[in-house]
């Protein structure tokens, strides 16, 4: 895993030191994402800059790395992960190439030299890539299936400037961080999601999941290259069971290849005692050293847990049922509240705008000590819920007709937070609306899908593209910060495809959240864990931290000159703050930001400001 940048002109030689001293600044932004080496290549066309972290082959995996052909260099930049290498492997051997390491990053510039574009449909992974291609004098830029890496871009005076992170591009001589109307819906309408291609600042892009892009003296031609296809289930229960549970062991063992340590995340939830229990197998079948499992926890939560329908129980007795009888070692790792709030600017500069607040300073920390113990990779269980149909919004009449995006209701709370003058120019719902209605244009409704199943693939849509999304950039960025790598098995495109034509009766079996991936894990899961109802990522329910956070955002706001004043309704926060947050009466997202997130959400928006 690694991070990289680049910028590309076919109006003007940028082989030269001016531009070497530019690219080593965009490089140096990204030293958190890759701590271990760093390289740069300059063309006369092209300039690639890479930060790596090394997780296969220390000395074969280098970058940029160049392939010479007769008319040129082919070079690579590259963040990801492949896990077809073997079979791709193979195939280009067996058509003449040679190669000098194990590492998928060699394997995937070949298969590029060999496919050309349409090397996209050949890769099983999480990628994000630059190839400048000398064969076609073009520069290609690809991103995996479901976005799980980012890559960044704009043009900028008939330059295509790109990067693994936002703050890379702004290192860039004249580009400006100018956050227009349509930043702001994205910001406090949609936000801490966002629509797939756009950022909150005005002529950033991202390049969608899924989508590949050549560069060349033409401009700039953006394809996709996959989506989920709608077509008849034809498998019976049975078939289907054993397929999932296929494409699952699959998808999990192929995802444990790593040179440096790994471990997995153990919430004692459902999602990841699946991908404990087949790594464990794994490790043992292998003779390998047992599996070191990892859970995160908070100072006196033991006192201060509060059940609620959304986080009905903790999750130590759940980790303590599954460790007992697995080929693994368990550590706990204990969080405080002054770290999470201090670590709230963190999160923020990692993510390069205001995203989830504790939510993501909290898995900062925890994949910062994860990776303080010497571990550099985990497996994680995130992605089911939104494969499997695990959300509430999947079930509750409430969010099925509630005609917007079922995790982000609280729309006119948002709307009255905006600054008056800002409010008059923006309309956060009609911009929501817009999103919304767009999205589910997208959807494929076959004829022969039931009622139930035509309602809940357009649920499915939304949650794969808005939220899942949402999670996938946390879950990079915080770990990534740390110069740490996670795994998402359950993102598999292949398992995907599959369960997205299984019709919701039998995905909901006995009208259950996943209630066929329950099925499925029956017999090699412990019964408890099996039918345990989900319990989301844990945060802490210790009241110094909404005490400390409230403190935070009250010293802000004491300056009424504060920059956060230019974007935010001061007098709506001041009675947030006098009714200790009751004044926000909804969730700001899903169901764990309530009111201390929140407080936390407003903090970061000082970041914008």
């Amino acid at each position: 895993m690694c991070g990289f940048v680049g910028f590309s002109s076919f109006k003007k030689n940028i082989s030269n030191k001016f531009c070497e001293d530019i690219l080593v600044q965009m490089n140096s932004t990204l030293s958190r994402r890759g701590p271990d080496e760093d390289g740069i290549y300059l063309g006369n066309h092209i300039c690639l800059g890479h930060k790596r972290l090394i997780v296969i082959d220390p000395e074969g995996g280098k970058q940029p790395m160049v392939s010479t052909a007769s008319y040129g260099d082919y070079v690579i930049v590259y963040n990801g992960q492949l896990y077809n290498t073997k079979e791709l492997k193979e195939t280009l051997i067996l058509n003449g190439f040679s190669f000098n390491g194990h590492c998928d990053t060699e394997v995937l510039l070949k298969s590029y030299i060999y496919y050309g574009k349409d090397v996209v449909n050949h890769l099983n992974g999480i990628f994000a890539f630059a190839i400048w291609d000398c064969k076609n004098n073009c520069v290609f830029l690809a991103r995996d299936h479901f976005g799980v890496k980012p890559l960044f871009y704009t043009i900028f005076n008939d330059t295509l400037i790109f990067a693994s992170e936002l703050k890379a591009i702004f290192k860039y001589p004249g580009i400006e961080k100018i956050v227009d109307s349509q930043g702001i819906c994205e910001l406090f309408g949609i936000g801490p999601s966002h629509t797939p291609g756009t950022t909150i600042y005005k002529n950033i892009y991202e390049l969608k999941p899924a989508h590949y892009a050549v560069f060349n003296q033409d401009g700039l031609n953006i394809e996709k290259y996959w989506r989920l296809v709608s077509k008849p289930h034809t498998d019976s229960f049975e078939e289907t069971c054993e397929k999932v549970k296929f494409l699952l062991h699959d998808s999990i063992t192929r995802q444990l290849v790593s040179d440096v340590p790994l471990c997995t995340f153990l919430s004692g939830g459902l999602d990841s005692s699946i991908i404990t229990k087949f790594a464990s197998d794994y490790c043992k079948e292998q003779n390998f050293p047992p599996l070191n499992t990892y859970s995160i926890d908070y100072v006196d939560n033991d006192k201060n847990f509060v059940k609620s329908d959304f986080q009905p129980n903790s999750d130590n007795y759940y980790i303590n049922l599954m460790t007992k009888n697995l080929h693994t070692n368990h550590h706990n790792i204990v969080i405080d509240t002054p770290e999470l709030s201090k670590n709230l600017e963190d999160s923020m500069v990692a993510r390069d705008m205001p995203g989830m607040a504790d939510i993501d300073s909290s898995l900062l920390l925890f994949c910062k000590e994860v990776k303080a113990k010497g571990v550099i990779v985990s497996l994680t269980g995130e992605c089911a819920d939104e494969i499997f149909g695990g959300y509430p919004w999947f079930f509750r009449e409430d969010s099925l007709r509630s005609g917007t995006f079922p995790w982000s209701i609280a729309i006119t709370e948002r709307q009255n937070l905006l600054n008056s003058e800002i409010s008059k120019k923006v309309n956060l719902k009609e911009y929501i609306d817009y999103r919304y209605f767009e999205s589910l244009n997208e959807v494929e409704i076959l004829d022969i899908d039931s009622g139930e199943t035509a309602e809940k693939r357009k649920i499915s849509h939304l949650t794969l593209n808005w939220f899942m999304q949402t999670l996938l950039d946390r879950s990079d960025r915080m770990a990534m910060y740390n110069g740490f790598e996670l795994r998402v098995p359950f993102c598999d495109y292949r398992l995907a495809e599959y369960v997205w034509n299984i019709p919701w009766e039998m995905k909901a079996l006995n009208g259950r959240e996943k209630g066929l991936l329950r099925y499925i894990c029956k017999d090699f899961l412990p019964g408890e864990i099996v039918d345990r109802k989900k319990s989301p990522y844990p945060k802490t329910h210790n009241p110094t931290y909404l005490k400390e956070v409230k403190n935070m955002l009250t010293k802000i706001m004491e300056n009424k000159d504060a920059p956060i004043n230019n974007l935010l309704n001061r007098d709506y926060i001041l009675d947030i703050l006098s009714s200790n947050g009751t004044a926000f009466k909804r969730p700001w997202f899903g169901q764990l930001m309530t009111r201390t997130t929140t407080y936390g959400i407003f903090v970061s928006s000082e970041y914008v400001a």
